[in-house]
């Protein structure tokens, strides 16, 4: 339940934002769920055990299990180099493991958030466009998509001339109006401030039970991931081509972390 809100307005655009435009955007994504809204239930999205990617003789990641069950919000932590974005994208099928195993649920509709997504300036792509890039959309689909991250007033501007947090929300309408099953987000907060990153993080968090999909959530906030997530799978730079004595490095565990 969220606390009461408190208006504010963006100048720029005449948006709500803060908790109001929170609250609105939780209707819309009700809406956008409608008749469609999942059962949850103990099955899993992904389900990937002992996987590992490798560049040449260098292990990338190694020993990684990982589970998203369909509401829950998993988190995926690590510092630079440990190999998050490379575990998500073998997760995702996007590249190939090199051991392990994936198993992935059937059919299973995927909303991915990248880390970066380089624009060129010159490039005449406006807010609507980059929405219908990635499938044909109906107006009201992206119209919905947008009220659901709170650009529903932003207009219809070059996406080069908006400010990090709006492009971030963007990145997220796109995948939304795919209504995916399992939403993966690349450090989303990226470039975001910290009244930004903390309402974006109470948007997924809406998005998560709104809408009844699985997260895979990037970050470098241990707090955050300790005190909202479901799961916690914790990476560590793996260069070994040999499990240690006693196993594998702890990299997952459901309902805490710890490491060897």
């Amino acid at each position: 339940m969220l606390k009461q809100c408190c208006k504010t307005y963006s100048p720029a655009y005449g948006r709500l934002t803060g908790r109001d435009s929170l609250c609105i955007m939780s209707v819309i994504i009700k809406q956008m769920a409608g008749d469609n809204a999942r059962t949850l239930s103990n099955e899993p999205l992904i389900d990937a055990h002992g996987i590992g990617v490798r560049h040449g003789e260098r292990w990338v990641v190694r020993h990684v299990d990982i589970k998203v069950i369909r509401g829950e919000l998993v988190y995926l932590i690590g510092a630079n180099g440990a190999g998050k974005t490379t575990c998500a994208k073998a997760v995702l099928g996007l590249i190939d493991t090199d051991e392990g195993t994936i198993e992935r649920a059937m059919p299973l509709e995927i909303g991915y958030v990248p880390q970066r997504l380089s624009l060129n300036p010159t490039l005449p792509l406006s807010v609507r466009r980059l929405m219908t890039l990635t499938g044909d959309f109906a107006s009201h689909e992206i119209e919905a998509a947008l009220g659901a991250v709170g650009l529903e007033r932003l207009g219809d501007p070059p996406v080069t001339t908006l400010s990090g947090g709006e492009f971030q929300r963007l990145l997220l309408a796109r995948a939304l109006v795919h209504r995916p099953d399992l939403l993966v987000l690349d450090e989303p907060a990226q470039g975001v401030d910290i009244t930004g990153t903390d309402v974006l993080h109470e948007l997924v968090e809406q998005i998560r039970r709104d809408l009844g999909c699985g997260v895979l959530l990037i970050s470098h906030d241990i707090k955050k991931a300790l005190d909202t997530g479901d799961d916690v799978v914790v990476l560590v730079p793996h260069e070994h081509d040999e499990h240690p004595p006693g196993g594998a490095p702890t990299v997952n565990h459901r309902n805490g972390m710890s490491q060897d």
